[in-house]
């Protein structure tokens, strides 16, 4: 059972120092989950129902439109994406979905060929904190297994859909591999908890500076998104002079992949690459950088 910390590091947050003495690490993730969502093609029950537009069809049936809202992320969003990235040189974290990348090999290869990390979003895009304790175990394995086969690389870090069960970070911390889980929303920085008796890191993650409030509410226009991110973005700037903190940005292919809210992600690319002391790092960087200097004991 996980116990609730409420206090974390208080008024007096560690004295870090990021590479080359960065005032902010910025880590953007990208959702990569276009194919591995629920749809009666894969033995589900019900089409999937996390989308941009409410759905009339009946759960039973296929909703043509919104499989091809997902589509539209994987054939046209995800290379607008990494071209922005590359455009920028921001190296980024993908929570992979492995059934979603088996489903288009090509995006798979491209997203180690261009230098980001690839973290585990699971074998699907599902409900982990539903599943029995063995069959997360199963899913997890199955995931790597099939990650590593289609991008070449073993994933060192998870995340999951609507967040951890119980066992998820023990589950994730004995397996071989992993370094840290980002599965939680309360912190600027990382952290380490307890598991098993040991430490664990917790790298952070954010809903609020993501691109998901499109479709929940709170974004009306694209230059909302930009101004979110930018005010977030000034705050933790100005905050890290003192005491450098980390900035996580969510993003998903079908969301701001398309043309017009791409331009929020590249406004906000170019503003904050206009300042000194900025590092735009993976997940995986960030975690190892905190474990080679930071004591979790």
């Amino acid at each position: 059972m996980q116990n609730r910390d409420f206090i974390g590091y208080g008024e007096n947050p560690p004295n870090i120092v990021w590479p080359n003495k960065a005032k902010i690490a910025i880590s953007v993730v990208v959702n990569y989950e276009e194919g591995s969502e629920y749809s009666l093609l894969d033995g589900d029950t019900h089409h999937e129902t996390n989308n941009e537009v409410p759905s009339p069809v009946p759960l039973n049936q296929r909703d043509l439109f919104n499989e091809s809202f997902f589509e539209y992320g994987s054939r046209v969003g995800v290379w607008r994406l990494l071209n922005l990235f590359e455009r920028y040189g921001v190296k980024t974290t993908f929570y992979c979905c492995a059934v979603a990348l088996e489903r288009n090999p090509e995006v798979a290869r491209a997203i180690v060929e261009r230098g980001h990390e690839v973290c585990g979003h699971g074998y699907r895009w599902q409900e982990y904190h539903s599943m029995d304790r063995d069959s997360e175990l199963d899913s997890i394995r199955r995931t790597v297994e099939s990650l590593e086969r289609t991008t070449g690389v073993r994933p060192v870090g998870w995340f999951t859909r609507y967040g951890p069960s119980l066992n998820t970070r023990e589950l994730v911390s004995g397996e071989e591999g992993f370094i840290y889980d980002s599965c939680s929303m309360n912190d600027d920085l990382p952290y380490f908890v307890r598991v098993n008796e040991a430490p664990w890191l917790v790298v952070p993650y954010s809903f609020e500076t993501n691109d998901a409030r499109f479709w929940r509410g709170g974004l009306v226009s694209v230059n909302d998104f930009f101004e979110y991110l930018k005010d977030t973005f000034d705050c933790l700037y100005e905050e890290g002079q003192s005491s450098p903190k980390m900035m996580s940005v969510g993003l998903h292919c079908r969301i701001t992949g398309r043309p017009a809210r791409s331009r929020a992600v590249q406004r906000f690319l170019e503003y904050a690459s206009g300042f000194p002391d900025v590092w735009f790092a993976r997940r995986d960087e960030i975690a190892s950088h905190w474990l080679s200097n930071y004591n979790g004991s």
